[in-house]
Protein backbone atom coordinates (compact mmCIF):
# COMPACT_ATOMS: atom_id res chain seq x y z
CA UNK A 1 0.00 0.00 0.00
CA UNK A 2 2.38 2.00 0.59
CA UNK A 3 4.88 1.70 -2.65
CA UNK A 4 1.58 2.39 -4.53
CA UNK A 5 1.04 5.79 -2.62
CA UNK A 6 4.80 6.27 -2.93
CA UNK A 7 4.50 5.82 -6.72
CA UNK A 8 1.24 7.89 -7.20
CA UNK A 9 2.88 11.03 -5.36
CA UNK A 10 6.37 10.65 -7.62
CA UNK A 11 4.05 10.43 -10.89
CA UNK A 12 2.79 13.71 -9.63
CA UNK A 13 5.52 15.99 -9.06
CA UNK A 14 7.08 14.34 -12.24
CA UNK A 15 4.06 15.94 -13.99
CA UNK A 16 3.89 18.99 -12.09
CA UNK A 17 7.29 19.30 -13.05
CA UNK A 18 6.65 18.80 -16.66
CA UNK A 19 4.13 20.97 -17.04
CA UNK A 20 6.43 23.90 -15.34
CA UNK A 21 9.27 23.27 -17.87
CA UNK A 22 6.73 22.82 -20.87
CA UNK A 23 5.84 26.75 -20.10
CA UNK A 24 8.79 28.62 -20.28
CA UNK A 25 10.38 25.19 -23.15
CA UNK A 26 11.83 25.68 -26.37
CA UNK A 27 8.37 25.59 -28.34
CA UNK A 28 7.53 28.82 -28.40
CA UNK A 29 9.59 32.39 -26.87
CA UNK A 30 10.16 32.52 -23.56
CA UNK A 31 8.98 35.39 -21.49
CA UNK A 32 12.11 36.14 -20.88
CA UNK A 33 12.86 36.59 -24.30
CA UNK A 34 9.85 38.50 -25.36
CA UNK A 35 10.93 41.01 -22.34
CA UNK A 36 14.32 41.07 -23.10
CA UNK A 37 13.43 42.27 -26.82
CA UNK A 38 11.03 44.96 -25.82
CA UNK A 39 13.23 46.26 -22.76
CA UNK A 40 15.75 47.28 -25.49
CA UNK A 41 12.99 49.52 -27.15
CA UNK A 42 14.13 53.47 -26.37
CA UNK A 43 12.74 55.18 -23.66
CA UNK A 44 9.37 52.79 -23.67
CA UNK A 45 8.36 50.60 -20.33
CA UNK A 46 9.29 47.12 -20.83
CA UNK A 47 6.17 45.05 -22.01
CA UNK A 48 6.61 41.15 -21.02
CA UNK A 49 4.47 38.62 -22.93
CA UNK A 50 2.73 36.35 -20.02
CA UNK A 51 2.67 33.12 -19.28
CA UNK A 52 -0.75 31.56 -18.92
CA UNK A 53 -1.20 30.41 -15.22
CA UNK A 54 -4.07 27.61 -16.52
CA UNK A 55 -1.51 25.42 -17.58
CA UNK A 56 0.19 25.35 -13.98
CA UNK A 57 -1.01 23.29 -11.65
CA UNK A 58 -3.99 24.41 -9.27
CA UNK A 59 -3.09 25.82 -5.64
CA UNK A 60 -5.07 22.88 -4.50
CA UNK A 61 -3.41 20.11 -6.70
CA UNK A 62 0.39 20.87 -5.33
CA UNK A 63 1.82 19.03 -2.53
CA UNK A 64 4.65 21.03 -0.40
CA UNK A 65 7.18 18.72 -2.42
CA UNK A 66 7.79 20.82 -5.54
CA UNK A 67 8.05 23.91 -2.90
CA UNK A 68 10.30 21.82 -0.80
CA UNK A 69 12.63 20.45 -3.84
CA UNK A 70 13.16 23.79 -5.19
CA UNK A 71 14.46 24.96 -1.82
CA UNK A 72 16.54 21.80 -1.31
CA UNK A 73 17.88 20.81 -3.74
CA UNK A 74 21.61 21.44 -5.11
CA UNK A 75 21.54 22.98 -8.55
CA UNK A 76 22.64 21.08 -11.15
CA UNK A 77 21.54 22.92 -14.22
CA UNK A 78 20.77 26.36 -15.79
CA UNK A 79 16.97 26.61 -16.09
CA UNK A 80 14.10 29.26 -15.98
CA UNK A 81 12.60 29.61 -12.32
CA UNK A 82 9.43 31.38 -12.03
CA UNK A 83 8.84 33.17 -8.82
CA UNK A 84 4.67 34.24 -8.34
CA UNK A 85 3.25 35.58 -5.48
CA UNK A 86 0.38 32.36 -5.74
CA UNK A 87 2.84 29.78 -7.04
CA UNK A 88 5.04 26.83 -5.70
CA UNK A 89 8.02 29.39 -5.44
CA UNK A 90 7.13 32.57 -3.97
CA UNK A 91 10.15 34.26 -2.95
CA UNK A 92 12.87 35.71 -5.11
CA UNK A 93 15.43 34.92 -2.56
CA UNK A 94 14.38 31.24 -2.82
CA UNK A 95 14.43 31.17 -6.28
CA UNK A 96 18.06 32.53 -6.16
CA UNK A 97 18.99 30.17 -3.59
CA UNK A 98 17.76 26.95 -6.23
CA UNK A 99 18.95 28.42 -9.16
CA UNK A 100 22.11 26.72 -11.15
CA UNK A 101 24.55 29.35 -12.89
CA UNK A 102 23.56 31.11 -15.85
CA UNK A 103 19.42 30.36 -14.72
CA UNK A 104 17.09 33.34 -15.47
CA UNK A 105 14.31 33.96 -13.07
CA UNK A 106 11.01 35.38 -14.13
CA UNK A 107 9.60 37.48 -11.57
CA UNK A 108 5.47 37.33 -11.86
CA UNK A 109 3.56 40.92 -11.15
CA UNK A 110 2.64 41.28 -7.38
CA UNK A 111 4.30 43.00 -4.45
CA UNK A 112 7.14 41.08 -2.27
CA UNK A 113 8.34 41.65 0.89
CA UNK A 114 11.09 39.81 1.94
CA UNK A 115 14.92 39.84 3.74
CA UNK A 116 17.71 41.73 1.60
CA UNK A 117 18.09 39.56 -1.69
CA UNK A 118 21.38 37.97 -2.04
CA UNK A 119 22.92 36.99 -5.23
CA UNK A 120 25.63 34.68 -4.70
CA UNK A 121 25.92 33.28 -8.80
CA UNK A 122 25.47 34.39 -11.93
CA UNK A 123 21.89 34.84 -12.68
CA UNK A 124 19.29 36.84 -14.71
CA UNK A 125 16.46 38.24 -12.62
CA UNK A 126 13.69 39.67 -14.78
CA UNK A 127 10.50 41.21 -13.76
CA UNK A 128 7.19 40.53 -15.75
CA UNK A 129 4.45 43.41 -15.44
CA UNK A 130 6.82 45.66 -12.96
CA UNK A 131 6.77 43.07 -9.74
CA UNK A 132 7.26 45.52 -7.05
CA UNK A 133 10.05 44.88 -4.32
CA UNK A 134 9.75 46.68 -1.20
CA UNK A 135 11.81 47.05 1.61
CA UNK A 136 8.96 48.27 3.92
CA UNK A 137 11.98 51.79 4.60
CA UNK A 138 13.57 49.22 6.56
CA UNK A 139 16.15 47.15 4.45
CA UNK A 140 18.36 47.57 1.20
CA UNK A 141 16.62 45.11 -1.94
CA UNK A 142 19.89 43.35 -3.38
CA UNK A 143 22.86 42.36 -2.59
CA UNK A 144 25.01 41.34 -5.52
CA UNK A 145 28.52 39.50 -4.88
CA UNK A 146 28.64 37.04 -7.91
CA UNK A 147 29.83 38.33 -11.39
CA UNK A 148 27.55 38.17 -14.42
CA UNK A 149 24.63 38.90 -13.01
CA UNK A 150 21.79 40.94 -14.49
CA UNK A 151 18.37 42.58 -13.16
CA UNK A 152 15.84 43.90 -15.37
CA UNK A 153 12.01 45.16 -15.41
CA UNK A 154 11.72 45.50 -11.67
CA UNK A 155 10.02 48.14 -9.76
CA UNK A 156 12.65 48.42 -5.85
CA UNK A 157 10.51 50.14 -3.37
CA UNK A 158 11.07 52.19 0.36
CA UNK A 159 14.34 50.98 0.90
CA UNK A 160 14.33 53.31 3.92
CA UNK A 161 16.99 55.92 5.36
CA UNK A 162 19.74 54.91 7.61
CA UNK A 163 22.43 57.31 8.76
CA UNK A 164 24.87 54.14 9.81
CA UNK A 165 24.57 51.81 6.38
CA UNK A 166 24.56 53.28 2.87
CA UNK A 167 21.80 50.89 1.88
CA UNK A 168 20.41 50.81 -2.01
CA UNK A 169 17.84 49.24 -3.69
CA UNK A 170 20.43 47.26 -5.75
CA UNK A 171 23.86 47.02 -3.99
CA UNK A 172 27.12 45.98 -6.06
CA UNK A 173 29.86 44.67 -4.32
CA UNK A 174 33.59 43.61 -6.37
CA UNK A 175 31.77 42.00 -9.14
CA UNK A 176 31.89 42.16 -12.77
CA UNK A 177 29.66 42.32 -15.73
CA UNK A 178 26.70 43.23 -13.81
CA UNK A 179 23.77 44.48 -16.12
CA UNK A 180 21.14 46.72 -14.26
CA UNK A 181 18.80 47.90 -16.47
CA UNK A 182 14.74 49.06 -17.14
CA UNK A 183 14.29 49.05 -13.64
CA UNK A 184 12.27 51.75 -11.75
CA UNK A 185 13.30 52.98 -8.41
CA UNK A 186 11.62 54.89 -6.10
CA UNK A 187 12.72 55.78 -2.14
CA UNK A 188 15.65 53.75 -2.70
CA UNK A 189 18.04 56.02 -0.15
CA UNK A 190 21.05 55.12 -2.74
CA UNK A 191 18.92 53.82 -5.64
CA UNK A 192 21.87 51.77 -7.25
CA UNK A 193 25.22 51.28 -5.27
CA UNK A 194 28.41 49.99 -7.05
CA UNK A 195 31.33 49.81 -5.09
CA UNK A 196 34.57 47.23 -6.37
CA UNK A 197 32.82 46.66 -9.26
CA UNK A 198 34.22 46.56 -13.47
CA UNK A 199 32.71 46.23 -16.41
CA UNK A 200 29.10 46.90 -15.25
CA UNK A 201 26.36 48.29 -16.88
CA UNK A 202 23.55 51.07 -15.67
CA UNK A 203 21.12 51.59 -18.77
CA UNK A 204 17.37 52.81 -19.02
CA UNK A 205 16.17 52.86 -15.49
CA UNK A 206 13.62 55.39 -14.18
CA UNK A 207 15.20 56.87 -10.48
CA UNK A 208 13.39 58.84 -8.05
CA UNK A 209 14.68 59.44 -4.44
CA UNK A 210 12.05 61.18 -2.22
CA UNK A 211 14.67 62.53 0.66
CA UNK A 212 14.17 66.21 1.84
CA UNK A 213 17.90 67.30 2.05
CA UNK A 214 21.53 66.21 2.01
CA UNK A 215 21.36 64.08 4.79
CA UNK A 216 18.44 61.78 4.22
CA UNK A 217 18.97 61.17 0.75
CA UNK A 218 22.01 59.05 -0.93
CA UNK A 219 22.49 59.13 -5.10
CA UNK A 220 20.80 58.25 -7.33
CA UNK A 221 23.80 56.23 -9.48
CA UNK A 222 26.74 55.74 -7.23
CA UNK A 223 30.30 54.51 -8.39
CA UNK A 224 32.99 54.02 -5.81
CA UNK A 225 36.38 52.01 -6.59
CA UNK A 226 35.01 50.87 -9.73
CA UNK A 227 36.49 50.75 -13.83
CA UNK A 228 35.06 50.34 -16.89
CA UNK A 229 31.25 51.58 -15.95
CA UNK A 230 28.41 52.47 -18.63
CA UNK A 231 25.85 54.92 -17.14
CA UNK A 232 23.58 55.50 -20.28
CA UNK A 233 19.47 56.16 -20.51
CA UNK A 234 19.04 56.64 -17.18
CA UNK A 235 16.95 59.83 -15.48
CA UNK A 236 17.39 60.45 -12.23
CA UNK A 237 15.80 63.03 -10.24
CA UNK A 238 15.39 63.96 -6.01
CA UNK A 239 18.62 62.69 -4.72
CA UNK A 240 21.13 63.72 -3.30
CA UNK A 241 23.69 63.71 -6.24
CA UNK A 242 22.15 62.19 -9.59
CA UNK A 243 25.19 60.46 -10.44
CA UNK A 244 28.30 60.20 -8.07
CA UNK A 245 31.77 58.69 -9.08
CA UNK A 246 34.69 58.58 -6.65
CA UNK A 247 37.62 56.90 -7.69
CA UNK A 248 36.04 55.70 -11.29
CA UNK A 249 38.15 54.99 -14.32
CA UNK A 250 38.16 54.69 -18.15
CA UNK A 251 33.90 54.52 -17.74
CA UNK A 252 31.15 56.25 -19.85
CA UNK A 253 28.26 58.17 -18.83
CA UNK A 254 26.18 58.85 -21.74
CA UNK A 255 22.46 60.42 -22.57
CA UNK A 256 21.26 60.45 -18.33
CA UNK A 257 18.90 63.52 -17.65
CA UNK A 258 19.75 64.17 -14.00
CA UNK A 259 16.99 67.00 -12.99
CA UNK A 260 15.99 68.43 -9.79
CA UNK A 261 18.55 66.73 -7.11
CA UNK A 262 19.23 68.48 -4.19
CA UNK A 263 22.85 69.21 -4.55
CA UNK A 264 24.22 68.16 -7.63
CA UNK A 265 23.40 66.18 -11.17
CA UNK A 266 26.51 65.13 -11.27
CA UNK A 267 29.29 64.53 -8.67
CA UNK A 268 32.52 63.02 -10.02
CA UNK A 269 36.35 63.28 -7.50
CA UNK A 270 39.54 61.54 -8.78
CA UNK A 271 38.00 59.83 -11.53
CA UNK A 272 40.17 59.85 -14.58
CA UNK A 273 40.00 59.21 -18.40
CA UNK A 274 35.68 59.42 -18.10
CA UNK A 275 33.56 60.29 -20.73
CA UNK A 276 30.70 62.08 -20.19
CA UNK A 277 28.18 62.69 -23.80
CA UNK A 278 25.14 63.85 -24.27
CA UNK A 279 23.57 64.07 -20.74
CA UNK A 280 21.36 66.66 -19.89
CA UNK A 281 21.79 68.19 -16.06
CA UNK A 282 19.19 71.01 -14.86
CA UNK A 283 17.59 72.40 -11.88
CA UNK A 284 20.12 70.93 -9.34
CA UNK A 285 20.60 72.53 -6.61
CA UNK A 286 23.97 73.52 -7.26
CA UNK A 287 24.80 71.90 -11.01
CA UNK A 288 27.37 69.74 -11.73
CA UNK A 289 31.06 69.34 -9.54
CA UNK A 290 34.50 68.14 -11.11
CA UNK A 291 36.75 67.60 -8.98
CA UNK A 292 40.52 66.79 -9.23
CA UNK A 293 40.76 64.46 -12.03
CA UNK A 294 42.38 64.39 -15.52
CA UNK A 295 41.63 63.60 -19.15
CA UNK A 296 37.88 63.61 -19.25
CA UNK A 297 35.92 64.24 -22.16
CA UNK A 298 32.68 66.63 -21.60
CA UNK A 299 31.03 66.19 -25.01
CA UNK A 300 27.64 67.96 -26.15
CA UNK A 301 25.62 68.02 -22.64
CA UNK A 302 23.69 70.47 -21.61
CA UNK A 303 23.58 72.44 -18.80
CA UNK A 304 20.51 74.52 -17.85
CA UNK A 305 18.94 76.25 -14.94
CA UNK A 306 21.14 75.67 -12.41
CA UNK A 307 20.55 78.40 -10.22
CA UNK A 308 21.65 79.95 -6.61
CA UNK A 309 24.31 81.54 -5.18
CA UNK A 310 26.79 78.73 -5.47
CA UNK A 311 25.15 76.92 -8.05
CA UNK A 312 27.05 76.50 -11.68
CA UNK A 313 26.35 74.60 -14.71
CA UNK A 314 29.38 73.41 -14.82
CA UNK A 315 32.33 73.29 -11.51
CA UNK A 316 35.63 72.53 -12.54
CA UNK A 317 38.46 72.39 -9.83
CA UNK A 318 41.68 70.96 -10.55
CA UNK A 319 41.28 69.87 -14.13
CA UNK A 320 43.73 69.20 -15.88
CA UNK A 321 44.34 67.83 -19.94
CA UNK A 322 40.54 67.53 -20.44
CA UNK A 323 38.33 68.37 -23.46
CA UNK A 324 35.02 70.74 -22.88
CA UNK A 325 33.47 70.46 -26.37
CA UNK A 326 29.91 71.23 -27.98
CA UNK A 327 27.90 71.52 -24.34
CA UNK A 328 25.35 74.24 -23.89
CA UNK A 329 25.31 75.98 -20.86
CA UNK A 330 21.65 77.79 -20.74
CA UNK A 331 20.32 80.17 -18.16
CA UNK A 332 22.73 78.96 -14.79
CA UNK A 333 23.99 81.34 -11.84
CA UNK A 334 27.19 80.65 -13.57
CA UNK A 335 27.71 78.52 -16.61
CA UNK A 336 31.36 77.25 -16.15
CA UNK A 337 33.88 77.80 -13.46
CA UNK A 338 37.07 77.14 -13.56
CA UNK A 339 39.74 77.20 -10.91
CA UNK A 340 43.17 75.24 -11.71
CA UNK A 341 41.86 74.42 -14.58
CA UNK A 342 44.89 73.12 -16.91
CA UNK A 343 45.85 72.55 -20.14
CA UNK A 344 42.95 72.32 -21.22
CA UNK A 345 40.44 72.96 -24.34
CA UNK A 346 37.22 74.59 -24.55
CA UNK A 347 35.98 74.84 -27.61
CA UNK A 348 32.64 74.88 -29.77
CA UNK A 349 30.39 75.82 -26.57
CA UNK A 350 27.35 77.90 -26.28
CA UNK A 351 26.76 80.05 -23.49
CA UNK A 352 23.69 82.03 -23.66
CA UNK A 353 21.61 83.69 -20.83
CA UNK A 354 23.73 83.12 -17.80
CA UNK A 355 24.53 85.32 -15.01
CA UNK A 356 28.38 84.86 -15.60
CA UNK A 357 29.23 82.72 -18.62
CA UNK A 358 32.49 81.53 -17.01
CA UNK A 359 34.36 82.60 -13.85
CA UNK A 360 37.72 81.74 -14.57
CA UNK A 361 40.43 82.38 -11.42
CA UNK A 362 44.09 83.14 -11.88
CA UNK A 363 44.99 80.11 -10.93
CA UNK A 364 44.39 78.11 -14.54
CA UNK A 365 46.85 78.06 -16.60
CA UNK A 366 47.48 77.02 -20.69
CA UNK A 367 43.58 76.85 -21.31
CA UNK A 368 42.13 77.57 -24.56
CA UNK A 369 38.69 78.95 -25.18
CA UNK A 370 38.09 78.47 -28.86
CA UNK A 371 35.04 78.94 -31.00
CA UNK A 372 33.08 79.49 -28.64
CA UNK A 373 29.28 81.47 -28.82
CA UNK A 374 28.51 83.88 -25.97
CA UNK A 375 24.67 85.97 -26.15
CA UNK A 376 23.12 87.43 -23.70
CA UNK A 377 25.19 86.61 -20.38
CA UNK A 378 24.99 89.00 -17.85
CA UNK A 379 28.77 88.69 -17.85
CA UNK A 380 30.67 86.67 -20.63
CA UNK A 381 33.89 86.18 -18.43
CA UNK A 382 34.64 87.35 -15.14
CA UNK A 383 38.43 86.68 -13.54
CA UNK A 384 39.55 87.72 -9.90
CA UNK A 385 43.00 88.88 -11.36
CA UNK A 386 44.61 91.24 -13.86
CA UNK A 387 47.29 88.26 -14.69
CA UNK A 388 45.31 85.15 -16.77
CA UNK A 389 47.78 82.53 -18.15
CA UNK A 390 44.71 81.21 -20.14
CA UNK A 391 43.76 82.81 -23.61
CA UNK A 392 40.45 83.09 -26.33
CA UNK A 393 40.88 82.93 -29.83
CA UNK A 394 37.93 83.31 -32.26
CA UNK A 395 35.18 83.51 -30.38
CA UNK A 396 31.34 85.40 -31.07
CA UNK A 397 30.81 87.97 -28.84
CA UNK A 398 27.31 89.22 -29.12
CA UNK A 399 28.48 92.30 -27.39
CA UNK A 400 31.76 92.69 -29.82
CA UNK A 401 31.24 96.55 -30.96
CA UNK A 402 34.38 96.46 -33.82
CA UNK A 403 33.98 96.00 -37.21
CA UNK A 404 34.99 93.49 -40.13
CA UNK A 405 35.98 95.92 -43.18
CA UNK A 406 37.81 92.96 -45.32
CA UNK A 407 34.68 90.80 -45.13
CA UNK A 408 36.53 87.83 -43.93
CA UNK A 409 33.85 86.92 -40.62
CA UNK A 410 36.61 87.84 -38.74
CA UNK A 411 36.85 91.27 -36.22
CA UNK A 412 39.23 93.51 -37.21
CA UNK A 413 39.86 94.90 -33.32
CA UNK A 414 40.70 92.65 -30.92
CA UNK A 415 37.66 92.30 -28.21
CA UNK A 416 38.12 92.57 -24.58
CA UNK A 417 35.55 90.42 -22.53
CA UNK A 418 36.21 91.24 -19.03
CA UNK A 419 34.32 94.29 -18.52
CA UNK A 420 35.41 96.98 -15.80
CA UNK A 421 32.12 96.54 -13.73
CA UNK A 422 32.54 92.71 -13.62
CA UNK A 423 35.97 93.43 -12.16
CA UNK A 424 34.74 95.80 -9.29
CA UNK A 425 31.56 93.39 -9.29
CA UNK A 426 34.23 90.44 -8.34
CA UNK A 427 35.43 91.90 -5.48
CA UNK A 428 31.73 93.65 -3.98
CA UNK A 429 28.89 91.46 -5.51
CA UNK A 430 26.72 93.87 -3.75
CA UNK A 431 27.28 96.36 -6.68
CA UNK A 432 25.17 94.29 -8.98
CA UNK A 433 22.41 96.91 -8.34
CA UNK A 434 23.94 98.98 -10.27
CA UNK A 435 24.32 96.83 -13.46
CA UNK A 436 21.45 98.70 -15.79
CA UNK A 437 22.52 102.43 -14.32
CA UNK A 438 24.16 104.72 -15.89
CA UNK A 439 26.85 105.08 -14.18
CA UNK A 440 27.98 101.20 -15.55
CA UNK A 441 27.49 102.47 -19.10
CA UNK A 442 29.66 105.03 -17.99
CA UNK A 443 32.30 102.25 -16.73
CA UNK A 444 32.11 100.21 -20.19
CA UNK A 445 33.09 103.61 -22.19
CA UNK A 446 35.97 104.32 -20.43
CA UNK A 447 36.97 100.62 -20.95
CA UNK A 448 36.88 101.19 -24.38
CA UNK A 449 39.00 104.58 -23.92
CA UNK A 450 41.27 103.01 -21.94
CA UNK A 451 41.71 99.30 -22.18
CA UNK A 452 44.45 99.33 -19.32
CA UNK A 453 42.27 98.81 -16.87
CA UNK A 454 41.03 95.08 -17.56
CA UNK A 455 43.42 91.96 -17.99
CA UNK A 456 46.15 93.38 -20.69
CA UNK A 457 46.48 89.47 -21.52
CA UNK A 458 42.58 88.24 -21.76
CA UNK A 459 41.86 89.57 -25.11
CA UNK A 460 40.11 87.97 -28.48
CA UNK A 461 42.36 88.96 -31.18
CA UNK A 462 40.07 87.10 -33.77
CA UNK A 463 36.45 87.23 -32.46
CA UNK A 464 33.98 85.84 -34.97
CA UNK A 465 31.71 88.32 -36.70
CA UNK A 466 28.76 85.88 -36.89
CA UNK A 467 27.90 82.89 -34.54
CA UNK A 468 29.27 79.47 -34.70
CA UNK A 469 27.39 76.85 -35.58
CA UNK A 470 28.29 73.67 -33.02
CA UNK A 471 29.70 70.71 -34.67
CA UNK A 472 27.78 67.22 -34.46
CA UNK A 473 28.47 65.51 -31.61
Amino acid sequence: MHGVLARRLASGVVASIGVLVASCGPGAPSAFETADQAAHAEHAPMEHATTDLEQLPAPDDRSGALDSGLREAEPTSASVLIVDPEGPLSSIGEAVRAAAPGSRILVKPGVYTEPTIVVDRPVTIQGEGYPTIDGEGERQLFEVTSDDVRITGLELRNVGVSYVQDRAAIRVERAARCEIDHNRIHGGFFAIYLAGATDCRVTDNRIVGTGSGETDSGNGIHAWNSSHIVVESNQIRGHRDGIYFEFVKDSRVSRNVAEDNIRYGLHFMFSDRCRYRSNSFRRNGAGVAVMYTSDIEMLGNRFENNQGSAAFGLLLKDIRDSRIVDNEFHENSVGLYAEGFDRTVVEGNDFVGNGRAIRLLSNSADTRFVGNNFEGNTFDVTTNSRRVRSSFEGNHWDGYGGYDLDGDGVGDVPHRPVRLFALIAERSPVTTVLLRSFFVTLLDWTERVVPSLTPDNLVDERPAMRRLERSAT
